[in-house]
């Protein structure tokens, strides 16, 4: 794997996004881990995009500032602000106590990934 192929990139994404489903198909699944899945999906969908056209981007869980990137590099996402805030959030807060998520809250974040990763698909062309 080289972090520098999108194609790696998409890869990780893809596999993000297969267990954060399997996870919401369970008998009793976990709130928390579900969004995290899906933010991870989501998170590397923006960087397979960025590292199709060459863009550097940094260790960042940040949805906004890697939809910011993308659009610097005209890629044009069209994502609400809300929606990707929501998801970054997903990425560390839900992980440890005094953040509890419902499984009506992890499956929205599920969706904003679902749009995410359509988006990404389509761009890349797979």
């Amino acid at each position: 794997m080289s972090a520098d192929d999108w194609r790696d990139w998409a890869r990780f994404a893809e596999q993000d996004w297969k267990l954060a489903v399997s996870l919401l198909r369970r008998k009793q699944p976990v709130a928390a881990h579900v969004a995290f899945m899906a933010q991870q999906s989501a998170e590397k969908c923006f960087k397979a995009m960025l590292r199709s056209r060459q863009v550097e981007f940094p260790k960042t869980h940040d949805l906004r500032a890697l939809n910011s990137l993308c659009e610097q590099a005209n890629i044009w996402t069209g994502f609400r602000s809300s929606d990707l805030l929501f998801l970054t959030d997903c990425a560390v807060s839900v992980r440890y106590p005094g953040t509890e998520l419902t499984l009506d809250e992890a499956r929205q974040a599920v969706e904003i990934a679902r749009t995410v990763r359509a988006f990404a698909r389509r761009f890349l062309g797979v």
